[in-house]
């Protein structure tokens, strides 16, 4: 009668060597493959974040709207006037037909005060870091840069260029003001944006549309 044999201890540490090696190989390439997923995911909210950022602002500036319906009495100076479109290199301030109300019995009608800059956000775990913040206010009143809620609508950009097409001049501008005699009652025919940010590689990327103002002479008093 044969007698059993058994594993040796030499046997079983290469069995338990090679199971502890597969299992941080398999271990390894699960982490792997949630940090790519995690990559993955994060450019793809990124770039989600950045087409809506775009197709807002070009959707509420193609809404753009100045008018000399207002109290001549109260507002007497053109830099108080309710509605104004005052755009510079990184800054675009004006009045719009934009507005969407949440509440059907909200007392606010589709006009409102829009404003975009660039600010540091305030985040603990993204100090120094720049976004696009969006203000909006419902009430249309003598102060267009005050009052309103803001929000945070693209984080991260490293510049935002906003130019403005003279008809005209047939040439894009740099600013554009409707508080200056001579663009009272004039908008720009057409507003382009261009974000820059940084792609999934890391290095800084353009990304520019344009957007028609439609209403882009003043609504006359009525006679």
């Amino acid at each position: 009668m044969r007698r059993a044999r058994g594993f040796t201890l030499m046997e079983v540490m290469v069995a338990i060597g090679i199971t502890g090696l597969m299992g941080g190989m398999i271990g390894m390439a699960f982490h792997t493959g949630m940090r790519a997923k995690e990559t993955v995911e994060a450019d793809a909210e990124r770039y989600r974040m950045l087409r809506t950022a775009m197709s807002r602002m070009s959707r509420e500036i193609g809404a753009a709207f100045v008018s000399d319906r207002y109290d001549a009495k109260r507002y007497r100076d053109a830099y108080d006037r309710p509605t104004n479109f005052v755009g510079a290199r990184d800054r675009l301030l004006y009045s719009s037909l934009a507005h969407q109300r949440l509440y059907s019995d909200a007392k606010e009608s589709d006009q409102m005060v829009v404003e975009y800059t660039v600010k540091t956000s305030t985040e603990r775990d993204a100090r120094g870091r720049q976004d696009i913040v969006r203000r909006e206010n419902p009430n249309l009143d003598e102060r267009m840069d005050r009052g309103g809620t803001e929000e945070v609508l693209f984080e991260g950009v490293k510049r935002l260029e906003l130019e403005y097409w003279d008809s005209e001049k047939k040439e894009w501008d740099d600013e554009w003001d409707t508080r200056r005699p001579e663009r009272k009652s004039i908008l720009p025919t057409r507003v382009r944006i261009t974000i820059t940010a940084l792609d999934e590689n890391g290095k800084e990327a353009k990304y520019a549309t344009q957007t028609r103002v439609m209403l882009n002479t003043e609504f006359q008093r009525f006679q």
